[in-house]
């Protein structure tokens, strides 16, 4: 089981070293290795969370999550991604931000550093969207009790997390303007770069996240039908509608992992740069991380580990909100790639640990464990 899901990661792990070796000597495979270790102890909530989406996918949709997902989290998040902030930012082609990047390295990153509070924004706006929506709705299941009974009956206000996010999108972009670094451009230009890219992200985060709820919703409602009128279902050919349903409730979700996987790409791309700036060792080590986030995925979906560990959803989420946070403050403070990662491991280890702690007092309890655990509500 642990080889099938994980195979593909160990195969892409030995080409990837290799291949730094052949590129840059010992030196480039220390690199490589170190970026692997770093990506995936900065998305280890992102594997939670992606888990929670992806259960509800059939097993042609986890198969495309794994290999056409891959491809656009690997190639494009972690090799053109980078390529693409040079090009719009300095307003150059795409072939000469690629020789840039290859020939130029230390302008290279001047422009994805000049490029950061705009990428920050965009991603610290989407994951705290995410983090909001899970923490104002009601669940059976509670982590923190004292906090999430109170926060669960203030979500019964209308828009109030794009109020939240608003609000806080807002504070954000002022206190830029107030302190902003002198890297040319005045205070309220890199204000509005802050408040236009938050917006976007955003918009990003309702568009994406509203498709794929409505045609869950819908694809949730023909089923029920079906259940209650199969035969008369049947006659009338309305399988093959249910099909189609699936098909594009399962393209929304895929859509929707893709932009969340973005969002959680961007800290590592970014503080990739704090360990080199070579755009190959970077999308090696980056891209070994993303395939062992994503065989994690499928390996939780298929263990059932978000059933039998209730609260690590929860503190994927917690740990969600903390990024979203130090994206944000990150507009204006450098903060240690080792700091975001340690935040969301102990996050995801705390509940990981309250989840066993659970498990133990049900099976002493004995029995009643079962249907609370059937009732334990997922997604975003």
């Amino acid at each position: 089981m642990l080889l099938k899901t994980f195979g593909w990661s160990f195969a892409v792990t030995a080409l990837g070293l290799v291949a730094a070796v052949f590129y840059g000597g010992w030196t480039a495979f220390g690199i490589v290795a170190i970026l692997s270790i770093l990506e995936i102890s900065l998305s280890f909530d992102n594997a939670v969370v992606n888990a929670g989406i992806l259960k509800k996918m059939n097993a042609f949709w986890q198969k495309i999550f794994l290999t056409i997902g891959i491809l656009i989290a690997v190639f494009g998040m972690r090799l053109v991604f980078p390529v693409v902030i040079v090009a719009v930012s300095a307003q150059l082609g795409p072939i000469e931000a690629v020789d840039l990047a290859l020939t130029d390295k230390d302008r290279y990153q001047e422009l994805v550093t000049d490029a950061h509070p705009s990428i920050a924004a965009f991603g610290g706006m989407f994951l705290l969207m995410i983090f909001l929506d899970f923490i104002f709705e009601d669940r059976d299941i509670k982590w923190l009790g004292w906090l999430e009974r109170p926060l669960a009956k203030l979500g019964k206000v209308d828009m109030l997390s794009v109020c939240i996010a608003l609000v806080v999108l807002l504070v954000s972009a002022i206190t830029f303007g107030a302190h902003a670094h002198q890297h040319g451009g005045t205070h309220a230009d890199k204000a509005e770069t802050v408040l236009l890219a938050g917006i976007a992200g955003l918009i990003t985060y309702m568009i994406v996240g509203g498709l794929s709820g409505y045609f869950e919703d819908k694809l949730e409602e023909e089923e029920e039908r079906e259940h209650e009128e199969e035969e008369a279902a049947e006659r009338a050919g309305k399988p093959k509608s249910a099909v189609k349903l699936a098909g594009k409730a399962a393209f929304f979700m895929f859509l929707y992992l893709e932009v969340l996987d973005a969002s959680f790409s961007f800290d590592g791309v970014i503080g990739a740069f704090a360990i080199t700036n070579d755009i190959v060792l970077m999308a090696l080590g980056l891209g070994i991380g993303a395939m062992y986030v994503r065989s994690l995925t499928v390996y939780l979906v298929r263990q059932g580990t978000l059933d039998d560990y209730v609260y690590l959803e929860h503190g994927a989420h917690y740990a969600i909100g903390a990024l979203a946070v130090i994206l944000l403050v990150t507009i204006q403070y450098q903060i240690n790639e080792i700091i975001t990662g340690l935040v969301g491991v102990v996050l995801i280890g705390a509940s990981f640990w309250s989840s066993v702690r659970r498990n133990k007092r049900l099976a002493e309890a004995g029995g009643d464990g079962d249907h609370e655990k059937a009732e334990v509500s997922s997604g975003v």
